[in-house]
């Protein structure tokens, strides 16, 4: 079942010619998203950046927001270092800044050919062709009370995104990886059989310690003036929250065609994904896995101006002998699509709204439902149809008036049984990996983090999530493993938030890191996991990264 590569073949065949507007995105993790998240809340009105919430994020669509906010800074209340931050976005996506660059050239490159600007190792900048290549290196050390071996993260590599002509786009991005992680990291591994995050993994040098490989990629272009196609093998996130319940980055990669329609005061998304199927844990690694396949539709309205409002839809699909190609539709309803087929599959529905309330402060919230009905609901007795979840949160921007002191606090919860399926095909997962919650269902969470920036090059981050979450006992199916299918549950009704044992759990980290040079950062971070299952674990880690993400473990 080659389906979206078939599709990408036939698209590519039939717009090249129309291409004009190529743009790579942001990638995940970018120090550039926490500066994105500050501007969308105190631009309040911006058309584009009330949008920030689709992620990978556009970099031509960035660059013009910068452009335009640059000049509203005296009303907008941005800081010294917002405005630093701006120049050094601008830098990171140079290949979308107009006019005279020269200001952004370093003054000596090395050898006079390597680093013509501080943040490309490799650099040609043309009106007709742009590439940038670097490499990606991370080296880390962690300290584990629960092992007796020491951790680390091992990663080498390199990144390279292009403009052609102004009308083709690429990236790519590949690593090399050992890594040892923390005891609880290894302890979910053992259980689900899926490394966070990360996709194929074998073992390395014995004990729990894996190597793998993470390589992304992608091609963009634009067919017309308003509309994105992308295919690529990477992740997404839909919210405006630090968890999402309709799509997160927390699994590993997957294949995907994606198109983005943004018109009006409208925004579009339709996703297909091919998925792997859930696999055995003793899978030898010459084994081609099952797929499956995910087709997402999220449409976005942004009036008032303050005010953003959203619509998802998806469901996931998997079949031996076809395809259900009425699914890959890009302006259907995929529910009542689903329900012409039989309601074989796995449809969920969801809303979310986001309001900037000021120039400092943000509400929003997601609504999913996977399964929902109002009398049983009524009926007050736990049943287990009523498969659904909640998101509430806000963001207050420049604390107490405290210069770039942000505080972002959340609430989640998810019903037993959401996300899960009655086999092992359809359930919302992804290489043995929720593709939403890392909590994945039955449980009830409140997180907050607080962020800070004292200075241009320093980073500094306190997390703190609590949650009690309902788990197995004794065998019997209560809904919190998504997958394990629902119709191994003991019976149809006694299922609430967080039974039969309501275990508590925290998971707290302190992070500080400082920028020696442009995206290559020195830091440290310490955190406590206490778990009912298992003893606390206390981590410690110090290291370098070089155009990489921030490797976190938040469940």
């Amino acid at each position: 079942m080659q389906v979206i590569k078939t599709v990408s073949v036939v698209v590519q065949l039939i717009f090249p010619i129309l291409a004009y507007s190529q743009s790579t995105y942001l990638p995940g993790g970018a120090r550039d998203l926490i500066l994105l998240e500050r501007l969308a809340v105190k631009a309040r009105r911006d058309s584009v950046l009330n949008f920030s919430h689709i992620r990978p994020f556009n970099r031509k669509w960035w660059v013009q927001s910068l452009d335009r906010l640059e000049q509203e800074a005296a009303t907008l209340g941005l800081t010294a270092t917002d405005l630093q931050n701006i120049r050094r976005a601008r830098m990171n996506n140079l290949e979308w800044v107009r006019g005279d660059k020269s200001g952004y050239r370093s003054a000596k490159p090395v050898l006079k050919s390597f680093f013509p600007t501080p943040v490309n190792m490799v650099e040609v900048d043309r009106p007709d062709f742009f590439l940038s290549v670097n490499p990606v290196l991370q080296f880390s050390y962690l300290s584990d009370n629960r092992s007796d071996l020491p951790g680390y993260q091992n990663t080498r590599g390199f990144s390279a995104r292009a403009l052609v002509g102004g009308k083709f786009g690429f990236y790519t991005y590949v690593t090399e990886n050992q890594e040892r992680a923390p005891a609880f990291v290894n302890e979910w591994f053992g259980r689900y059989g899926g490394f966070p995050g990360v996709g194929a993994t074998k073992p390395f040098k014995g004990g729990p310690a894996r190597d793998y490989f993470d390589a992304r990629g992608g091609i963009m272009f634009n067919v017309a003036k308003y509309l994105d196609l992308q295919f690529g093998y990477d992740r997404a996130f839909l919210g405006n929250g630090y968890r999402s319940l309709f799509l997160s980055d927390f699994g590993a990669n997957h294949l995907f065609l994606n198109m983005n329609l943004r018109v009006w005061k409208l925004n579009y998304i339709s996703r297909i994904m091919e998925l792997n199927v859930q696999y055995d844990r003793g899978l030898r690694g010459d084994t081609v896995l099952p797929r499956k396949y995910m087709a997402i539709h999220h449409i976005s309205f942004n009036a008032p101006r303050w005010l953003t409002l959203g619509l998802f839809s998806s469901v996931v699909f998997g079949r031996a002998n076809h395809v259900e190609f009425g699914y890959l539709n890009p302006v259907i309803f995929l529910r009542p699509m689903e329900m012409q087929v039989g309601s074989p599959d796995n449809a969920m529905m969801g809303l979310e709204a986001k309001v900037n309330v000021s120039r400092s402060l943000q509400l929003y919230g997601q609504l999913l439902f996977d399964e929902f009905l109002l009398n049983e609901l009524k009926k007050g007795e736990g049943s287990w149809v009523n498969k659904w979840g909640l998101q509430a949160g806000l963001k207050y921007i420049d604390v107490a008036g405290v210069d770039n002191l942000d505080l972002q606090v959340e609430f989640n919860a998810v019903r037993p049984f959401t996300y899960s399926h009655y086999d092992t095909v359809a359930n919302y997962s992804h290489y043995n990996q929720p593709l939403a919650h890392p909590l994945m269902s039955n449980f009830v969470e409140a997180l907050a983090i607080l962020r800070y920036q004292p200075a241009p090059r320093w980073y500094l981050q306190g997390r703190i999530t609590q949650w009690t979450a309902g788990s197995d006992l004794g065998g019997v199916n209560w809904g919190n493993n998504i997958f394990r299918p629902y119709r191994t549950r003991r019976s149809d009704y006694g299922f609430t938030w967080g039974a039969p044992d309501r275990g508590r759990y925290l998971n707290a980290n302190l992070w500080a890191a400082y920028e020696w040079r442009d995206n290559l950062f020195f830091e440290a971070s310490a955190s406590i996991r206490k778990s009912p299952a298992f003893d606390n674990n206390v981590v410690f880690s110090a290291g370098m990264r070089w155009n990489i993400q921030r490797r976190e473990f938040d469940f």
